[in-house]
């Protein structure tokens, strides 16, 4: 029979890989060992909810994903950005503003906004 959370591992697989993230530095930033990250990924082994929590922020994976599996996904490249964007800390909300500021200043001058 085939076990349902094996979709939710392979989610958690396929974002750990888009950011470029080992087992073994996912496995630190969420506080479990690289083996159970493994069976999370892999053999279907469901997460506490903490875990799940911390999972889902650090890979920045739409809550949706895991638990609505069945809808289909419509991700976007700003929604990754607005995603991410909630873990910067108020520096780094600021060099952000001030960039797309900049870039958005450049872009009128060349004729592209």
């Amino acid at each position: 029979m085939h076990n349902p959370n094996t979709k939710f591992g392979q989610q958690i697989k396929k974002a750990r890989k888009r950011l470029n993230l080992t087992i073994e530095a996912l496995a630190d930033n969420v506080g479990v060992s690289e083996r159970y990250l493994y069976r999370i990924e892999n053999e279907g082994k469901t997460p506490s909810f903490e875990v799940l929590y911390k999972l889902i922020r650090c890979l920045y994976i739409q809550p949706d994903l895991i638990f609505y599996p069945e809808k289909p996904a419509k991700e976007s490249e700003i929604e990754d950005i607005v995603r991410m964007l909630y873990n910067c800390n108020e520096r780094d909300l600021e060099i952000i503003k001030a960039t797309v500021k900049a870039m958005n200043k450049t872009n009128k001058r060349k004729g592209k906004a």
